[in-house]
């Protein structure tokens, strides 16, 4: 259960329903997330994190499909089920195949397991990992 409604456009400020109207215009879509609608109780926040994901998330240096696994990844470390499941869809949606959904899983259960070792053994990192 939500911590705060999830607000309807109708509920919404006219600033939310215009980042709203953004997020519908630039996914093309008539669909705005429970994540934005959750955000919209507080308007200047929910720009502010519109604008600043549209940042991070655009193409660049890294691949769009590249950033959506690393958000899954992250999203499985900080244990955010809405997360996991959003960017799973949305890496599917810029083509993540089933294989390499699995490779992922497998890559995220392995840094699991080594970062836990590693951190349980208290190891020093070597001097040329350093920068």
């Amino acid at each position: 259960m939500p911590t705060v409604p999830l607000l309807p456009d109708d509920d919404a400020s006219p600033a939310a329903r215009a980042v709203f109207d953004d997020i519908r215009a630039k996914r093309n879509t008539d669909y705005v997330n429970n994540f934005w609608r959750a955000l919209a109780n507080d308007p200047p926040l929910l720009q502010a994190t519109w604008e600043r994901l549209q940042q991070v998330m655009a193409p660049g240096a890294l691949d769009p499909l590249v950033k959506e696994l690393i958000y899954v990844a992250v999203s499985v470390a900080n244990g955010c089920d809405y997360c996991v499941h959003s960017h799973t869809a949305a890496a599917r949606a810029r083509g993540m195949t089933d294989a390499m959904h699995g490779e992922l899983l497998a890559v995220i259960a392995m840094a699991s397991q080594t970062n836990a070792l590693a951190t349980a053994l208290q190891i020093e990192t070597d001097a040329r990992f350093k920068a």
